[in-house]
């Protein structure tokens, strides 16, 4: 399941970060801007995906502000042919995850549960992440809950604005 993660990241990290001809000569694999999602393409293997960074994020540790240092967060959508991936939801939270929690978005009054393994998460089945993206595709905002290891709360903001046209345009480029 995480196999293509590593490369997939990085390149998402890098042309997110980035900006005019450093980003053009850094990540040559970002195929689309969809408002506030980008989507990418990568051919050895072929994978296709949709990734945003949070609009706003909080963190607290014992219900009180913190400050934490985090990696980069990243809510991502994958197609992978003939591999079953067909829009594999998965988070990044830029930490590791308390051992034996889960992870919590909330889409528009509705919890799904995530399950969490080192600095990732994934919908507990096939059948929940497909149901998942289905509502993904009609919200206007997602916002992921979750627990660190050292015991931080963070609560990730993510908009929906050009979801939908970016996963379309990931399916397409991955049929």
């Amino acid at each position: 399941m995480t196999s293509w993660i590593l490369p997939g990241a990085l390149g998402a990290l890098m042309a997110l970060g980035a900006t005019g001809t450093w980003a053009q000569q850094v990540s040559t694999n970002r195929v689309a801007v969809k408002s506030d999602w980008s989507v990418f393409a990568g051919d050895k293997p072929k994978e296709c995906w949709g990734v945003s960074k949070p609009k706003t994020s909080e963190a607290t540790r014992n219900k009180k502000p913190a400050t934490v240092k985090r990696s980069d967060v990243l809510f991502f959508v994958t197609f992978r042919p003939g591999t079953g991936a067909n829009g594999e939801i998965s988070f990044t939270g830029g930490y590791a995850f308390a051992p034996k929690s889960t992870a919590t978005l909330e889409l528009d009054g509705t919890k799904y549960d995530l399950f969490v393994d080192g600095e990732w998460a994934w919908p507990k089945t096939t059948a929940d992440g497909s149901g998942l993206l289905a509502a993904l595709k009609k919200g206007s905002q997602a916002t992921i809950t979750a627990h660190s290891a050292r015991g931080t709360q963070t609560v990730d903001t993510f908009s929906l604005l050009g979801f939908t046209a970016a996963m379309d345009e990931a399916q397409k480029r991955c049929e």
